[in-house]
């Protein structure tokens, strides 16, 4: 009676050491490491596709919510919030809520010269967003008003280009919110502040880089002539930004129409189903590579099979039975797949790591808003995969085996 261990050294030899018939064995071997091969590319790519989807989708959320904050709190009439420290003090004192700050924005016109001007959306906020302060390329953060100087503004990189703008430059801004004069007295004059370019900051999101410019809440409140009780809408930052549907909710139960509570996830719905669809699609259309290294090994281990008739005849005729001819192939398509897994799992890391380092992979920053394929490692990848891997290798390893088993001893010991 022949042992487990017994069928598992069988296995090892046939996989390694055995040199079988000596017309066929480079072949054999030659389409066992394209098997092992095969579930290693299979295994790499779809661990780096899922690194990547996951390092998009962490890069595009942390960008996202840098700009809009958790939860937005605005009027939905479009018109201004009042008695804003009221409501301020309101929304604090919800849980979870760890920070709420009010800010006032509205479109705006800003001029370097009669040639260099651009339509931006100018955000007056109390301090710069952390999101923004961490990516300043140039200057700083300073948007209060110096002593004997004008107001501190702070500019995208794709909007200081546009402009021809750097740090120390001075632009004018144009609202027409407030505006002076009247049809009888000809057109409405704008109101108008001048600024200094304080800093510059630099996202990889064009649209934003080019559209969004930070000043003092004070000064946008004079500019677009609002109270000083009054405000556009409060960021709502929370503990965990996967608390926003239920924080929203609660806040819309406590304010009553029209103000309404907004989630990051609404507001930016359209990048945020992109990022679902990469998520949901690509480990789909990477896998099926996983699924055809497997099923490789079905023609390779039938090689193997035909090579080795006369030793299964062999084997049989000393006692082998059915199931331990079928285990003996199981475990050498499994080996097989643990092989493939292994360094498929070992190349996927290495080149995560030099992508993480190097950036080998870069990418057009105004199709993808980042310079480089993010990478985000998970270890539970690393071992969803290796497993469904393995699993495949030997649900693939079972025809094999079972034409083994029936192989009768005497006709396979006379086999050519």
């Amino acid at each position: 009676m022949f042992s487990p261990r017994f069928e598992r050294f069988i296995a090892t030899r046939y996989l390694w050491r055995s040199q079988g018939r000596p017309e066929g064995r480079r072949f054999v071997r030659f389409i066992t490491y394209m098997a092992i091969g095969g579930v290693a590319i299979g295994v790499c790519a779809l661990l780096l596709a899922l690194a990547i989807v996951r390092g998009f989708s962490a890069e595009i959320t942390a960008k996202i919510i840098g700009f809009g904050a958790h939860v937005q709190v605005v009027n939905l009439l479009d018109e201004t919030v009042p008695e804003s420290d009221v409501a301020r003090a309101t929304l604090s004192t919800i849980p979870d809520v760890v920070d709420v700050q009010p800010v006032i924005e509205s479109f705006a016109l800003l001029r370097r010269s009669e040639r260099e001007i651009d339509g931006v959306l100018i955000r007056g906020v109390e301090r710069m967003p952390d999101f923004f302060a961490e990516r300043m390329v140039e200057g700083e953060e300073r948007l209060a008003p110096e002593a004997g100087g004008p107001p501190g503004l702070v500019i995208g990189r794709q909007l200081a280009r546009l402009l021809g703008l750097s740090v120390g430059d001075k632009v004018v801004a144009y609202s027409m919110r407030g505006a002076q004069g009247g049809m009888s007295q000809g057109l409405l004059r704008p109101r108008a502040k001048q600024y200094r370019v304080s800093g510059i900051y630099e996202t990889s999101f064009a649209n934003f880089d080019e559209l969004y410019v930070f000043a003092d809440i004070g000064t946008a409140r004079d500019l677009f002539d609002f109270e000083p009780d009054e405000v556009t809408r409060f960021d709502v930052m929370l503990s965990d930004p996967q608390l926003a549907d239920s924080v929203a909710a609660r806040i819309n139960d406590a304010r009553d129409y029209p103000s309404h509570a907004r989630t990051v996830f609404e507001t930016y719905r359209q990048y945020f189903a992109w990022v679902r669809l990469q998520e949901s699609m690509i480990p789909l259309v990477i896998g099926v590579i996983v699924i055809v290294g497997a099923f490789n090994i079905v023609g390779t281990l039938l090689m193997i099979m035909l090579e080795k008739t006369p030793e299964i005849g062999v084997l049989g005729s000393m006692g082998a039975s059915r199931s331990m001819l079928r285990r003996l192939f199981l475990y050498l398509g499994a080996l097989m797949g643990a092989m493939g897994v292994v360094i498929g799992e070992a190349l996927a890391l290495v080149l995560a790591l030099l992508q993480q380092r190097y950036h080998l992979i870069p990418l057009p920053e105004e199709a993808y808003f980042m310079e480089a394929a993010p990478i985000a490692l998970n270890a539970m990848d690393f071992v969803i995969v290796g497993v469904f891997a393995l699993a495949l290798c030997a649900l693939a390893a079972y025809i094999p085996a079972r034409v083994s088993s029936r192989i009768e001893p005497i006709r396979a010991i006379r086999f050519r």
